[in-house]
């Protein structure tokens, strides 16, 4: 993930951009991004847990081919058609965030490139899967304004 690149296709992103799926507006995407980003650093933690055989396909089929991430699917532990309340004051704030966010994980997986952490879906997971599954995620929240 370069942070430049998503600078410049979050320079393209307002508080009005309508998105082409969901529910989500802007901010909410970028907070959930962020979240989800701080979960892959453990800054954010989720239990650990074993997968179950569906979730371990899921895993396999989204990092191992050449998949794009499936419009529709609910993020684990929200229930559907409800939005997390927003923690940022705006738009820029969550952006900040955001890629505070992606420098904070490459920082940790720096000093820590054997850590496995845990995804809330698949279970634990190392840097090198989190580095397929993160790009694909956002590139597809992206994609839902745009963006992409």
């Amino acid at each position: 993930m370069e942070i430049i690149e998503l600078q410049n296709k979050l320079s393209k992103l307002n508080e009005d951009t309508q998105g082409e799926f969901g529910i989500m507006s802007p901010q909410h995407m970028l907070e959930h991004l962020t979240i989800t980003i701080k979960i892959s650093y453990n800054r954010v933690k989720i239990p650990d847990f074993e997968p179950n055989e569906k979730q371990k396909a899921q895993k396999q089929a989204l990092l191992e081919t050449d998949m794009d991430f499936p419009i529709g699917i609910k993020a684990p532990g929200i229930p559907a058609g409800e939005l997390m309340p927003l923690r940022n004051k705006n738009l820029e704030e969550a952006k900040e965030q955001f890629i505070q966010s992606i420098e904070s994980y490459y920082s940790f997986f720096k000093s820590s490139p054997d850590e496995l952490t845990v995804h809330p879906r698949f279970g634990k997971m190392s840097f090198s899967e989190w580095e397929k599954f993160h790009p694909k995620h956002i590139k597809h929240h992206f994609k839902q304004f745009g963006i992409w």
